[in-house]
């Protein structure tokens, strides 16, 4: 592992076409003019619903495609030379495998190919190999398939590992697994950028996220703060018998107020003011027992990628 005040990935202005199937709808813009530098040792989520532009983005980090318009640069080189220095490392979701071949002889078949490989036995154990190593790739589910990618990809010991939907195929106990094996490498000071749809995912494992939409950027920063300013939280107070409507009235009313509803006998109310909300339900409302519930990444999922950033 080598260390650097170069940021890992930097991109400009980026953006990327295709031309259409459909001449009446001529070039699709896959990327639309993105901004995003990732330092080393960061560890980031790229969200996003389909069609949002996060598989293109790695795809031109990773030098498979060259940008329409804007610049890239991996550890301060083009994508394809910083790939060749052996830096970089990806576990994408298809290809690349032998069926023939048993999983150790996979991974020794591509030992061989490194010049300074880490030990065989060592990357089968950290990608959780060991009890399917004698077994045909053929034979490999979709999930064990993705662990073996996985192993192949720390055998050079890259600076980057780049992950599109590392954990397609597999069930929720192969999920776990595959994160705790990503977090002990995430400790050892790799960057790690990863693209996937579950959102558990991200909120459980990045320190960052990304989020797009439309092949643009709609918000950018740490996951927790992500979520917090584009879903606000939710309070929910109980109020004197008689009063919830009146209370309800006013309190809907308030530009800090996303909505306000009654459940059972409770008012519910989602803001981005929970201090102020809390204050004036505690106090001149009357009301008590007050909850209050940060809200999940998936409702800052759902209003950013409909209103296409945050405001």
């Amino acid at each position: 592992m080598t260390t650097t005040h170069t940021p890992t990935i930097h991109l400009r202005g980026v953006q990327r076409t295709f031309a259409s199937p459909d001449p009446e709808v001529g070039e699709v813009r896959a990327v639309d003019g993105i901004d995003l530098d990732i330092r080393p040792g960061e560890i980031v989520a790229l969200l996003g619903p389909n069609g949002a532009g996060k598989t293109t983005t790695l795809d031109m980090v990773l030098g498979f495609t060259e940008p329409t318009a804007g610049a890239i640069t991996v550890f301060g080189l083009a994508p394809q030379e910083a790939v060749l220095s052996g830096r970089v490392a990806a576990v994408l979701q298809t290809g690349g495998l032998l069926r023939d071949l048993t999983v150790r002889e996979t991974v020794e078949l591509v030992a061989s190919t490194h010049p300074n490989p880490d030990s065989v036995d060592g990357v089968i154990d950290r990608a959780g190999l060991g009890a399917i190593q004698q077994q045909r790739v053929q034979s490999c589910s979709g999930g064990e398939q993705q662990r073996l990618r996985f192993a192949l990809a720390l055998l050079g010991d890259p600076d980057l590992l780049v992950l599109d939907e590392p954990t397609t195929g597999m069930d929720v106990a192969a999920r776990h697994e595959f994160w705790a094996s990503m977090r002990a490498e995430a400790e050892k000071g790799r960057t790690i950028v990863f693209a996937t749809h579950y959102l558990q995912e991200a909120e459980d494992f990045a320190q960052r996220t990304v989020l797009m939409a439309n092949g643009r950027i709609v918000a950018d920063g740490p996951t927790d703060e992500v979520r917090r300013h584009a879903a606000g939280r939710r309070l929910s107070a109980r109020v004197a018998d008689g009063r919830i409507d009146e209370v309800l009235a006013e309190i809907a009313d308030l530009p800090i107020v996303r909505s306000a509803v009654i459940e059972r006998d409770r008012l519910v109310v989602e803001t981005n003011d929970s201090d102020e909300i809390a204050r004036l339900l505690l106090g001149t409302l009357g009301g008590s027992d007050l909850e209050i519930e940060a809200a999940s990444l998936e409702t800052a999922f759902i209003q950013l990628t409909r209103t296409g950033g945050a405001s």
